[in-house]
């Protein structure tokens, strides 16, 4: 089955959708705290984590919500954000301020995971910055404190004191699954309050993260950074963070040669990423995730001067993240109910806008009985297409730049992609110098623009552009033909620009793309 409504332009529509989701996964039966985990077949549901509810869901989607209402104006269920900041209070409430999750739903919250440390700042720091919340911002700089008193670079957690003192469950992560995670969201906290402390912590988890694990030679190390990859890929996008933060050119050319090196041991040419790279895991089974922390990281690079990472940035959004968001949800089957509970109801529904593991052809990866949206991950889609928005048109300084072919509008600029119209058509808003990307698959001599134009770094320079006139750019929208190289197979895609035209799905079901 061929998928419909498969997406692969309308940044806004997506993270709208994505909203629909997050603001629809509370469970009735516990007091309105998130579903974390997620079936759709062969056993449609929604569930309960005794890792990842409380302590886990409630960041994901307080970053992407409240960034979706800031970055491309929706309108946020005001209800929705009151029940996820509850939940992340509620995993605030134990003896220490650290995000912890109850292992039964009748539970108290006593067990902790070092891997949700990054989830509990994502609830925190938004909070703060969109919100102003005062509890918020107690509960993150307590949590600070405490991170400061029970962790030490050198010799880890003091589990010891963890479960001795306070009675908590612990469930060890490595370096980089574990604390090494929250630097980026340390830096959005830096960034919303000024609050040093946040630095610090950031700093110091960044030098022993390029210390130990991000080496300059660039290599994944699949032993030391662990088998599940978005741990690895956040942790990337979290050092390209701090050094867009201090401005760190050094620590960006770190994350640099990670990107153009390990991580190809983990993702192909359109931004899949396996989800886990244990020898056993399934070949084409992949995340959003870690996929959008590509596309953050390769967003900051662009900015940096690097702009041959804006075009991998629009590639992979094409390509892969906006095709695999559910907006076809007509093969779910609701499962019977007979004593209504509520990770049974409007099953199909409740998942429309979510993000999961997809395939790079499909929703049902190859090998791979069960597919699941587990609900953190549309918020990690969501927030990371937040930042495609926010970075694709920008202007600073009167330099208004498109570094990505999206249909767009700000108050200095309008974009027509030429994915959706016969050209690229740019309507200049407030008087200043355009600099417009161009693709390294166009040929330059196949650029026709009636202004003068010169061409730097990847750009196309008009630097007086006519306000509100149309500027048409027209360039051919080149097809060629990849092939992804995964652990068994060969997919072979044939791309028009940056888009997919057809790819290769070896028999596949609910796939997204006409097959080749």
């Amino acid at each position: 089955m061929k998928l419909s409504k498969v997406n692969t332009t309308d940044i806004t529509d997506a993270i709208r959708l994505g909203c629909r989701m997050m603001s629809n996964v509370f469970n009735e039966d516990d007091n309105d705290m998130p579903f974390f985990g997620s079936e759709v077949s062969p056993n449609p549901q929604l569930r309960f984590s005794g890792v990842h509810t409380e302590s886990h869901v409630p960041g994901r989607h307080l970053n992407a919500l409240l960034n979706a209402e800031d970055a491309a104006g929706i309108s946020v269920d005001p209800n929705a954000i009151e029940k996820h900041a509850n939940a992340a209070f509620f995993s605030y409430s134990g003896p220490v301020a650290l995000p912890l999750n109850r292992t039964e739903v009748d539970g108290p919250v006593n067990s902790f995971t070092t891997h949700n440390v990054r989830e509990g700042f994502h609830a925190l720091y938004p909070l703060v910055k969109y919100r102003n919340s005062d509890r918020a911002r107690e509960i993150a700089e307590n949590s600070i404190r405490d991170i400061f008193e029970l962790f030490k670079p050198d010799t880890g957690w003091d589990f010891n004191r963890l479960e001795n003192e306070h009675g908590i469950e612990v469930r060890e992560n490595t370096f980089i699954t574990g604390i090494a995670r929250s630097i980026g969201p340390l830096v959005k906290y830096y960034r919303a309050t000024g609050y040093g402390p946040a630095l610090e912590l950031a700093v110091i988890l960044k030098e022993k993260t390029t210390r130990e694990f991000f080496l300059e030679s660039g290599a994944y190390d699949r032993e030391s950074f662990g088998a599940h990859t978005h741990s690895t890929t956040c942790v990337m996008s979290s050092l390209a963070q701090l050094a867009d933060l201090l401005d760190d050119a050094r620590l960006l050319n770190r994350v640099k040669a990670f990107y153009d090196n390990g991580l190809w041991e983990i993702r192909d040419e359109i931004g899949w990423v396996i989800e886990n790279s244990g020898d056993d895991a399934s070949p084409d089974r992949g995340e959003i995730n870690n996929t959008g922390d590509i596309v953050e990281t390769a967003l900051i690079l662009g900015r940096k001067g690097y702009t041959e990472y804006f075009e991998d940035a629009e590639r992979i959004t094409r390509c892969h993240i906006l095709p695999s968001q559910l907006r076809d949800n007509s093969f779910i089957e609701d499962p019977p109910n007979p004593h209504n509970i509520d990770g049974l109801r409007q099953v199909a529904d409740r998942h429309l806008g979510g993000f999961g593991f997809p395939a790079p052809y499909g929703h049902a990866p190859l090998g791979f009985e069960r597919i699941s949206f587990n609900t953190d991950i549309v918020g990690g889609g969501v927030g990371s297409l937040c930042e495609i928005l926010r970075e694709a048109v920008r202007t600073e300084s009167s330099i208004h730049r498109v570094n990505l072919h999206f249909d767009l509008e700000t108050e200095h600029i309008k974009v027509a992609s030429p994915y959706t119209n016969d050209c690229l058509r740019i309507i200049v808003k407030s008087p200043g110098p355009l600099y417009v990307r161009i693709p390294t698959w166009v040929d330059p001599s196949d650029i026709a623009v009636a202004d003068r134009f010169t061409c730097s770094n990847g750009y196309l320079l008009i630097s007086q552009p006519p306000v509100n006139t149309p500027i048409e750019i027209r360039f051919p929208l080149i097809e060629r033909k990849i092939v992804l190289k995964h652990r068994t197979r060969d997919i072979r895609v044939r791309l028009k620009g940056d888009s997919v035209l057809a790819m290769e799905n070896h028999g596949a079901d609910l796939t997204y793309f006409d097959t080749l």
